[in-house]
């Protein structure tokens, strides 16, 4: 079976080149038929000019295109990809020794009969790490591992593109990814959606694993929580049979009040940063879920 890594970019050349470098060490260890496919969305830092010093490089392929999303860019990248089996990465996700090996060997287990999907590990590099992103990380405001019940029957709202593994035939049958979401938030949960609805089954494979090289603040990780938002209401409008999921029953303009409670648990949530184990998660969970509303509650007015 032949293999394409898919890798959609923005911005972010230092880190691309670190998880390409680990790509192709993989890859040479490996012996397996594989080419990597990098789709630079349009970046203006330096990419597109590295980019194009690598497609000499046998097994290389480099896209441009204005820039248009991650779920346009992804779509690229699988119309471009001679493989059977798409592999998606994060431009900040670098593979972890064996990554490769876990995700093929679970196809080559698994794949017969039926489409499949192998869900890798994501966690944060040891010198990020703190506990703020040990929680988002493990339940579920940025992935949600601890979370999985049956690593054989994993529901759609896990399925994360930065590190993850399907049949390319899968992903043209259902057209890809939806173009509509602006912004890396729902766009990979909407397509799961559909496909596991026509058969798609999801393996957690923790054995093929990434290290995410991304400096993550919860100030900032608030305004990621409110794109998401933002995207919920583009998926609640496909798909209205999931309002209760999405939690537009919880969604609400955000008041003084509201305000208010958010800046007291972001100064709780940064304490925990310092004190360790001082923070409850249901604070982490509460602030964060201020955030998503936020963000749901301006993306069903339309802003």
């Amino acid at each position: 079976m032949r293999a394409s890594i898919v890798i959609p970019t923005f911005n972010r050349l230092e880190q691309l080149q670190t998880v390409i470098a680990a790509v192709r060490r993989q890859v040479r260890q490996s012996g397996a038929n594989l080419e990597v496919v990098v789709v630079d969305d349009g970046s203006s830092d330096g990419t597109s000019d590295w980019l194009e010093t690598q497609i000499q490089i046998p097994g290389f392929r480099a896209i441009h295109q204005p820039n248009s999303g991650p779920a346009r860019a992804r779509n690229r990248g699988v119309e471009a990809a001679s493989g059977d089996l798409i592999l998606f990465l994060g431009d900040d996700t670098v593979p972890q020794s064996g990554w490769l090996a876990a995700h093929l060997e679970e196809h080559r287990l698994f794949g017969n009969p039926g489409p499949l999907a192998v869900l890798g590990y994501t966690s944060f590099s040891p010198d990020t790490e703190s506990p703020f992103l040990r929680f988002i990380n493990e339940y579920g405001a940025q992935f949600g591992y601890l979370l999985i019940e049956d690593p054989r029957a994993v529901p759609f709202n896990f399925f994360y593109t930065s590190n993850i593994s399907l049949q390319r035939s899968e992903l043209v049958r259902l057209g890809g990814f939806r173009e509509d979401f602006p912004a890396a938030a729902w766009e990979d949960i909407e397509f799961a959606y559909r496909a596991v609805g026509e058969g798609l089954k999801i393996h957690y494979q923790p054995q093929a694993r990434t290290l995410h090289r991304h400096c993550i603040r919860p100030r900032t990780f608030c305004r990621r929580q409110r794109t998401s938002g933002r995207s919920a209401a583009i998926f609640a409008k496909l798909h209205p049979e999931l309002d209760d999921f999405l939690g537009l029953h919880r969604s609400r303009r955000m008041t003084r009040l509201g305000r208010l409670r958010r800046s007291a648990l972001w100064l709780m949530v940064e304490l925990g940063e310092r004190v360790e184990g001082i923070v409850p998660h249901r604070v982490y969970q509460n602030f964060l879920d201020l955030c998503y509303q936020e963000g749901l509650a301006e993306g069903l007015q339309g802003k």
